[in-house]
């Protein structure tokens, strides 16, 4: 264990190196830009789209659109996404970030998220344009296909490493990673052994996950709405009970953004280039903007008009991020926990029940539980769609099998290794989908362009679109 600590200690020094950073935010940046800032004005029209996307099934008595290819609706492919990115990056990855890179880590989270936007509606555009038809007859799509499909067969390589990448992520970020904090979370909470935990998030999430797509988009359409909204509510309450420190809070989070923070208690202190790398890195991990999983899943969704989907898809890193990923740094931040060298969930369990005792790090610890468990279900899918690029399709039920095996053994692994091996094949799989998306950018610029400009349509296509 140590050997290999040390292995992924040091690819994680330079895959999280600056040029990651410069990556990350360059690529974002480019795409907002090119985009004329479009993901941003057209926030409200996204969630317009989204909620009209609730139900793509035709009206009684209609035929069958052709705009209706893909097996889940358009909401229910942002709610799959949003299942496997509302996870532990939301509680314990925002805790981390402020534990290790101090308030300023909270503003690069945002900043991260404000060009993460037109990442992922950039995703979502090219994952739609560029997807396939298996020999199932079900659509796959995400970065290996636009790589392939929209890059040409001499990247094929580049589009087998995201595969590879992705495939091996999936049983960290959204598999082990997940089960163990649940576990910790639920031991330290409740008493409940880590053993236990893992079987029983294994039989569960087993029982969707080896249903498929339709299944686990079924099951996140509803489990997500509901634990989003109630873990928002709970966080607005305490901050209604801390209200006389928000401004501090704010204060503290745009001033350490560019100042170091002196150690204090328990804290260690921060540089500059710590809040950057930790903001970023934890924003990253919590709303997957530029990883390329999400597209995975709007790649399925019941639409031939790429464009609407990336106005869909873009709204998973609002939400995650400026909305539940702030409420949960703003709890932090107006206690006075996070100077006591506390990190992980349980700086965030204590700061919750600073301001709600007895009942603080009870809501924490249930809704870790949730929302881990929808982040397995979500990113079974995206392992399972990369491997099936791999060995083809009669392998995917073998890595279903596997992946659900997995989940026991991560809620009983040592949480730091976890940690480091997520951390790392993050950035692995981001490399090469942020280079394809660099590339294709004049796709998605043009298909924008034309979409708002009623210029071009798909076949099949109708013209109710936003031409403001």
């Amino acid at each position: 264990m140590e050997t290999l600590t040390a292995i992924f200690s040091a690819i994680n020094g330079v895959v999280w190196g600056p040029l990651m950073l410069i990556l990350l935010l360059g690529v974002g940046l480019y795409l907002q830009i090119g985009l004329k800032l479009m993901p941003i004005r057209k926030l409200g029209t996204g969630f317009k789209l989204m909620w009209q996307g609730r139900d793509a099934k035709p009206a009684p008595g209609e035929a069958k659109k052709a705009d209706d290819e893909g097996e889940i609706s358009p909401f229910n492919a942002l709610m799959t996404a949003l299942s496997a990115t509302i996870g532990t990056g939301n509680i314990a990855g925002v805790a981390t970030a402020i534990a290790l890179g101090g308030p300023g880590a909270v503003f690069w989270m945002w900043v991260t998220a404000l060009v993460g936007m037109a990442t992922k509606f950039s995703e979502a555009v090219l994952a739609v344009r560029f997807r396939e038809t298996d020999s199932t007859g079900y659509h796959v799509g995400g970065p290996m296909f636009y790589i392939k499909n929209g890059l040409g067969r001499k990247w094929l390589w580049l589009g087998g490493a995201f595969a590879f990448f992705g495939a091996v992520a999936a049983f960290g970020i959204g598999n082990t990673v997940q089960s163990n904090s649940v576990a910790d979370a639920l031991d330290s909470t409740f008493g409940i052994p880590h053993w236990l935990t893992g079987v029983v998030i294994m039989v569960l999430a087993g029982a969707v996950i080896l249903g498929g797509i339709k299944r686990i988009a079924k099951v996140a359409g509803k489990l997500v709405p509901i634990m989003g909204i109630a873990y928002v509510v709970a966080g607005l309450l305490v901050l209604i009970i801390n209200a006389g420190q928000i401004g501090e809070a704010f204060r503290l989070i745009f001033y350490y953004a560019f100042n170091p923070v002196a150690a204090a208690g328990g804290f260690a202190g921060a540089a500059v280039m710590a809040a950057i790398r930790f903001g970023v890195a934890r924003g990253i991990f919590s709303n997957e903007a530029g990883l390329g999983s999400a597209p995975i899943a709007h790649a399925a969704a019941k639409t031939r008009n790429p464009v609407r989907q990336g106005l869909i898809a873009m709204l998973g890193t609002f939400i995650d991020t400026i909305i539940v990923c702030t409420i949960t740094a703003l709890v932090i931040l107006t206690s006075t926990v996070w100077i006591q060298g506390e990190e992980g969930a349980s700086l965030t369990a204590l700061s919750f029940d600073a301001a709600l005792p007895g009942w603080g790090n009870q809501i924490v610890s249930l809704a870790l539980a949730v929302f881990a468990f929808t982040t397995i279900l979500g990113w079974s899918f995206y392992g399972e769609k990369c491997f099936q690029f791999l060995f083809g399709t009669r392998s995917i039920m073998l890595y279903r099998v596997l992946f659900v095996l997995a989940i026991p053994l991560g809620a009983m692994a040592q949480l730091g290794f976890i940690w480091l091996m997520a951390d790392t094949f993050n950035a692995m799989m981001a490399i090469p989908n942020l280079i394809a998306l660099a590339l294709l950018s004049p796709v998605v610029f043009k298909v924008t362009r034309d979409y708002f400009n009623g210029e071009t349509v798909l076949p099949g296509e109708d013209l109710d679109h936003d031409k403001r």
